[in-house]
This record gives C-alpha cells, structure tokens and sequence, in this order.
C-alpha cells in the first residue's frame, strides 16, 4: 500500500494532478512497461523483463521525442565521492539530546522493521532463511559508517528487493553489484538515468506491487478471527494515513496482544471426574493469566462442591501474579466454607511462580521426580 501510494504522486506536478494528453502519455507508458514486465518471462528468462522494460520504455520516449516528465525532470542524481570526517559533538547538551532522541528512535525503529519485513518477504520468495540478528547489526554498522562520510541513513526495500528478486537475484553478490553500479551511474552516468521516464518507472513499481500483494489475503475475509481482521485493516490504514510505519507496528502489536488476551481467556475450561475417594478433580485447560482469572473463579462452586478437592493443572500454564492471586483467591474461598483445595501437576513455570511469590500463596512445591508433580494441600 505504501508503494503504491507513493506512486500516486507521481501523477502530480507541485500541487496540480497531470491532465489531458500527458496524463494519456503517462498512462500509455505505464501499460506497456508493465505488459513487458509480464510476458516477457513467458517467452524467455535470459535478460530480466524490468531491465528490458526500462531500455524499450527510455529508448521509445527518446526516439520518439515524446513529452513525458523524466528523472532529470524532477531531480538530479549526479553527485561526488563522499568525503570523511568526524562529526563536531562539542555542544552536545541534555536539551539537544532530548530534541534528537525521539527523530532518532522513530527512524532506527522505522529501519529496522522495514529491514525485517524485507528479510522475511525474500525468504518467502527465495525459500531461504535470513539472519534477521545480523542483518540489524549491519545496518546499524552501516549507518553509522554513512553517517562519517556525511550521508544519509538507509534501510533494506520491498521494492527494490523485489526487483532484485523478479530480475534473477539470489546471493549478496546481486546487491553488492546494484549497490556498486547505482554508484557508478551517479558519479559517471548519471545523464542516462536522467532520461528514464518516469512513468516506466511508476509501471516497474506497479509491478512490485502486485507482485508483493498477498491476493490470497482476500479470501481469508471471513475464516480468520475478526479481531485479526481489524488488526490487519487497522495497521494499513495506520501507515497509509500518517507514512509513519513504526507507529503503525505499535499499534498492531498492542492490538495483537489485546487479541490473544481476549481470545486466550475465554478459552479456559475444566473437565470434572472423581478419584477412587469420590472427591472432585477438575482438570483445567488453557492458560491462567490476569486475563482469564475472572472465568477461572466462574469454574468453580465451593459450597457445591466436595470437601476435598483437586484441581489438575497438567494441561494449563500459570503465567503471571494475576495467576497466582486468582489461586490464592480459589483457596480462600474453599476454606471459608471449610473445605481442602489440592493442586497438582504444577509446571515448572508454575512451580518457579509460587516460589517467588510465596507472600501471595502459601504453599510449598514438591516435585514428583518423574512427572515433576506437586500435590499439595493449600486451605
């Protein structure tokens, strides 16, 4: 979606849209480089369609002298071999600090998940797998490079990424030549780039585009959760609407969270059976945390029930104090009414819980050697 929006502006001079015969040129231009970008693969895979794509659609607007707005047009890419220095901190203040830090974090944060989306989408394509530990440390490194020769910082692309992957592209040796070529463009030849329209290379990107979309996505409307749904919507029209990718991340994983926790405590249940002593034993299912403890308490009727009882906690996990409070709480309850709580098959995430928390709940954890199995008797 951001690609594509990015495209839209291409169709724009200042603050005017492009109109009558240019937009009709443009258009043109744009169908014929994306009906080389498809059927050229179908008829060979020796030259990379996107490369043919760009030589036919310059060639053609040159040879043709036709009217259409080029790189040159919009900005110049030539430019010199950067110089190194060591940037002058001597003022640097708590006030500047505090000025920098949020551009700072929000661009790093930008960076990296833009990276790792990249990484996890080649891999995809590829049917690889990526280091996304080093693939952070050197961007990082990377940055911080650039930074001494006075450049600007950078990240990995889906577009061109893509590109690369569409063109043939596999190993590190594919992007260490387009890294080295695109410099030799700028500081020899970079006349030539400045004559590729641009609408050949809005047709390229619209390729990318549909290329990256997950069509199939559209299907699942109505067979996934409806709360991913929204997750989903919610985080593209968060990075459409303010083109800040990390907050828009942000929001998502705060919605996920909400999601499972939403989703994980109304999956809680007990199944009921008896011991050989007639006593009640509820087998819990599902995870205990401050999200389920509310319906953890529903589960249970004290004054219904036996005077000994034991809860079976071999199918659940205890993941929180919340977890811990809520069997404090069950314990109290059965004791009031003058009746035995047991617990049982205690994990040792559980176990580790009640012993660090032994103000909340007060019991002492004894592992079965084998099953690793506490059975003790609280109230």
């Amino acid at each position: 979606m951001v690609i594509f929006i990015g495209q839209i502006k291409q169709f724009k001079v200042g603050e005017s849209w492009i109109t009558g015969e240019p937009l009709m040129i443009m258009l043109v231009i744009i169908a014929i480089t994306m009906a080389i970008i498809h059927f050229l693969p179908k008829l060979t895979n020796v030259v990379p369609s996107i490369l043919v794509a760009v030589v036919v659609g310059s060639f053609a607007v040159i040879m043709l002298n036709i009217d259409t707005r080029t790189v040159g047009d919009v900005a110049s890419i030539k430019g010199g071999l950067p110089i190194f220095h060591i940037p002058d901190v001597g003022g640097i203040s708590w006030d500047m600090l505090v000025i920098i830090f949020p551009y700072a974090l929000t661009m790093a944060l930008v960076g990296l998940i833009e990276s790792l989306l990249t990484l996890n989408l080649v891999d995809d394509l590829t049917e690889t797998t990526g280091k996304p530990n080093q693939e952070c440390i050197g961007q990082g490194v990377a940055n911080t490079v650039t930074g001494l020769f006075g450049g600007m910082g950078g990240c990995a692309m889906v577009g061109q990424s893509i590109i690369n992957i569409k063109s043939g592209g596999r190993g590190r040796l594919s992007g260490i030549v387009a890294s080295v070529t695109l410099l030799l463009f700028i500081l020899f030849l970079s006349e030539y780039i400045e004559m590729i329209p641009i609408a050949v290379l809005v047709g390229v990107m619209f390729m990318v585009v549909i290329g990256t979309f997950e069509w199939c996505t559209v299907r699942l409307f109505g067979k996934v959760p409806t709360l991913d749904i929204i997750t989903g919507i919610s985080v593209a029209v968060i990075t459409v609407m303010t083109d800040n990718l990390a907050l828009a991340v942000i929001v998502g994983v705060i919605l996920s969270a909400l999601s499972f926790a939403w989703e994980s405590a109304s999956k809680i249940f007990v199944k009921q059976t008896q011991n050989e002593q007639g006593n009640n034993v509820y087998a819990i299912h599902g995870t205990l945390f401050f999200a389920s403890k509310d319906r953890f308490q529903e589960l249970f009727e004290p004054k219904e029930d036996t005077n000994d009882v034991y809860i079976d906690f071999g199918n659940s996990r205890v993941l929180d104090h919340s977890a811990i409070q809520a069997i404090d709480k069950l314990a109290e309850r059965y004791k009031r009414v003058g009746k035995t709580l047991h617990l049982q098959h205690l994990s040792a995430e559980c176990r580790l819980l009640l012993e660090t928390a032994k103000g909340l709940v007060e019991v002492n954890v004894l592992e079965d050697p084998t099953y690793h199995v506490a059975d003790d008797k609280i109230a």
